[in-house]
């Protein structure tokens, strides 16, 4: 929203902003995938909630976006940070990745970094050079988000940014039968 991060700025000019969160009114959800052979970066943006619908919905819609240049591709390797909505005890995020596993005929393998140990996940420095390429911009609107996010770089190139507007429901659970 237009406030003013408890009055600081990192631009040479003041930024006009209010001086206290009265509430929200869009939220932007980040997620991102960074292709570790090619250094190209996804960036989604959800307005909901970040859920294992929303994660698995990003993963498809890259995959889409990217397997006509990987079609030697037979196995997905992601690494993540075994958060609440990705772990790997998480039965909807599993029954969604075997549904995009069988869909897309990939092996995937999912490979979890220690709780505490985000320092060696490289999405991790994605986020902290786009909150730098931001430099206290006011983030108001979501074209605003999105437009920033276009204009940073990562490894001198600039990254592929989509936004999904769905409305996603936490705390979704599989009955017995899904669970099979």
């Amino acid at each position: 929203g237009e406030y003013s991060r408890y009055g600081k700025s990192r631009s040479a000019d003041a930024v006009q902003a209010l001086d206290h969160d009265m509430e929200i009114k869009k939220k932007m959800i980040p997620f991102g995938i960074l292709n570790l052979d090619n250094d190209q970066l996804h960036v989604f943006y959800g307005n909901s909630n970040k859920t294992s619908d929303f994660i698995c919905d990003a993963l498809e819609w890259w995959w889409d976006s990217v397997k006509s240049e990987n079609l030697e591709v037979e196995e997905l390797i992601i690494f993540s940070d075994n958060g609440p909505e990705n772990s790997g005890c998480r039965t909807q995020y599993l029954f969604r990745l075997v549904a995009f596993s069988e869909q897309s005929k990939l092996k995937i393998r999912n490979v979890y970094y220690p709780p505490y140990h985000s320092k060696y996940n490289p999405i991790e420095r994605v986020w902290s050079s786009l909150e730098r390429h931001w430099n206290g911009t006011l983030l108001s609107t979501a074209k605003t988000v999105i437009e920033w996010t276009k204009t940073m770089t990562w490894k001198a190139m600039s990254p592929v940014v989509n936004l999904i507007d769905k409305i996603y429901s936490k705390g979704v659970k599989l009955n017995n039968k899904e669970k099979e």
